[in-house]
């Protein structure tokens, strides 16, 4: 881990990638079939558009969004902090995957179209955020799209292993404009339930 990093975000940060790690297959088969066409139709459809995207799906899990983006022809690359995600990704789909740390990433700049992270960034600690935001700004080409979906709340909570950084659209859309990234829509899901029934935010935000 990075020396800068506090004690306590290294502790959470690893005792999250450690859940995943000793529930990589549960979590692959209770996953696999969840409806997210959704998230992709809001993702691509704000992408442009009559070309092969290279897509960065961050905290891509056991890989069914990047066997999805390969299947329509695009490029996809593969990041998740778990070592067993990224080997049941890569096998699962041949494409490449990236096993990064999120508060360690090394990612090209300017390499990608659009950046998918599905259910991933609210595990990173909120002061860490606005620095993995800015790498992931850097990361994308210009105009491109950062798609996020995250369970909505106010605060930091750790539940079991698994820290989570729970935000409303306010905050959010505070955190992505500091990024230099504008916010295209956004909305709550699942569909056609009230509000409060609602509990997953997600938005499509432009690099600026």
């Amino acid at each position: 881990m990075c020396k800068n990093l506090s004690v306590n975000v290294v502790k959470i940060t690893q005792e999250t990638i450690a859940h995943y790690e000793g529930h990589a297959q549960s979590f692959w088969e209770g996953t696999k079939d969840h409806d997210v066409s959704q998230n992709i139709a809001a993702f691509l459809g704000a992408c442009q558009q009559n070309k092969v995207l290279d897509i960065l799906d961050f905290g891509c899990g056991p890989g069914r969004d990047v066997q999805y983006f390969k299947a329509v022809g695009h490029r996809p690359v593969g990041l998740d902090g778990s070592a067993a995600f990224c080997q049941m990704a890569a096998e699962l789909t041949g494409c490449p995957i990236l096993w990064q740390n999120f508060l360690e990433l090394d990612l090209p700049e300017q390499a990608f179209d659009g950046i998918y992270a599905n259910a991933s960034l609210f595990h990173v600690p909120r002061p860490h955020l606005p620095e993995v935001l800015d790498k992931l700004h850097r990361a994308l080409r210009s105009e491109g799209i950062l798609f996020t979906s995250n369970p909505r709340g106010d605060g930091e909570s750790v539940q079991g292993q698994r820290y989570g950084n729970y935000m409303e659209m306010e905050t959010s859309e505070r955190f992505l404009a500091t990024a230099n990234f504008e916010i295209l829509h956004h909305y709550y899901r699942p569909q056609g339930l009230p509000r409060n029934q609602q509990p997953w935010l997600a938005i499509v935000s432009k690099r600026n």
